[in-house]
């Protein structure tokens, strides 16, 4: 059925038919618990009631008109989102990579205006940006980038959580005019940064005069038990990036900034067509709603915290376990070996986890997961870990 399909993607051997909330089932009717939300997309899980109810009145209202026009609903959404971000003004997309490419056309912008020829981004070895030729550029990750040479010129790369290593960059390279990270490296493993090290970039950018952009396409929208991830620290970026859990399975983007990143962008520099269109704004301005009415924020600190301590506790035998990682709902389990297979033996018992960076069990459960959906899938990624170690 799939030989119309370029071959993009090593799927597994399912198809779900419907979802509710953390579940999911597929065409023979099997339940699913979902660990993984779509890749942190379906924060509020699957067919939640407010967002199909925005999506379904809006389809039959209004679907699209172009940014030729005014859109009332992305001037709402944009108020929302800025006001909890504490940013001024928001550019709305389709994705996650064209979020980050705003950011880096901003920051490219930004640069000339200041009188920079040839500006640079620095960016953190291990991330993951997208996979459009900038900002796979950007992303740490070989893999991503081979057979895709040439590359765009115009970044420079550090460690992730080294302020040393960052403070030679800018020392040492005149071009450079900001800085992009992720507030925890998602695809690079769940790696969070030390506590003080996003002040410390903060520090640095004052400095030095960069802009500091943080890629929270993974990270945003209550994933780490706050709104945005940099929050977890006192410090406020001047870009931040948006996707995933916003439309909560309806694309859309955003590339928020304040103060003078704010006014890079005029008619004419940037634009997308899709870009914010009514029915996306809908389906966004509906889960942030439900997430704030619902204190899903605090949910997801708290079923975090339930679920690391449960794996702790439940993997301390296990003697292939280097460590249990994560902020919120945003959890990593690092073995010392390859564990690709773990994601197929979980299929098999009804669970859908991920791995990543070849060695880490990546959880991303809906921030609307109940306590006993929370301790089943520490019982069952216990389970398939300890078995797992054992038997290599």
């Amino acid at each position: 059925m799939n030989d119309a399909l370029m071959s993009t993607y090593a799927r597994l051997p399912v198809a779900f038919a419907r979802g509710a909330g953390a579940l999911l089932w597929d065409a023979a009717g099997r339940e699913y618990l979902d660990a993984v939300s779509g890749v942190a997309v379906c924060g509020l899980g699957h067919a939640h009631p407010a967002v199909a109810e925005a999506v379904c009145t809006q389809a039959g209202t209004l679907v699209h008109t172009s940014n030729l026009y005014e859109i009332p609903l992305q001037a709402e959404l944009a108020a929302r989102l800025t006001e909890r971000a504490g940013m001024d003004a928001a550019f709305f997309c389709n994705s996650g990579a064209e979020a980050n490419e705003a950011a880096i056309k901003l920051a490219r912008l930004y640069g000339h205006r200041r009188g920079v020829a040839q500006p640079a981004v620095v960016v953190a070895e291990g991330s993951f940006h997208g996979r459009t030729l900038a900002t796979l550029t950007a992303t740490g990750n070989r893999r991503v980038q081979a057979g895709f040479e040439p590359l765009v010129q115009g970044f420079l790369r550090v460690p992730y959580n080294d302020l040393d290593g960052l403070r030679a960059v800018a020392q040492n390279s005149p071009n450079a005019v900001a800085v992009l990270l992720e507030p925890v490296q998602g695809e690079g493993g769940v790696r969070v940064p030390d506590p003080g090290y996003l002040a410390g970039v903060r520090a640095l950018c004052d400095e030095f005069g960069w802009l500091m952009m943080l890629d929270e396409v993974q990270t945003g929208l209550g994933r780490t038990g706050e709104w945005f991830g940099f929050q977890h620290e006192a410090v406020r970026p001047d870009v931040i990036a948006l996707a995933k859990g916003l439309g909560n399975g309806i694309p859309i983007g955003a590339c928020l900034a304040r103060g003078e990143a704010a006014t890079v962008f005029t008619p004419g520099t940037h634009a997308s067509t899709f870009g914010g269109n009514p029915l996306a704004c809908a389906a966004a301005l509906a889960v942030v709603r439900t997430i704030a009415e619902q204190d899903l924020v605090r949910r997801a600190a708290q079923l975090g915290e339930r679920i690391r301590d449960g794996l702790a506790h439940g993997l301390s035998p296990a003697s292939g376990v280097r460590e249990i990682r994560g902020r919120g709902l945003m959890i990593g389990v690092e073995l010392d070996r390859p564990c690709a297979d773990l994601v197929r033996r979980a299929l098999d018992r009804g669970v859908l986890i991920n791995v990543t960076a070849e060695r880490v069990v990546r959880l991303l459960p809906p921030l609307i997961l109940s306590d006993d959906q929370a301790d089943r899938i520490v019982t069952e990624v216990c389970g398939l870990v300890q078995s797992f170690c054992a038997a290599a």
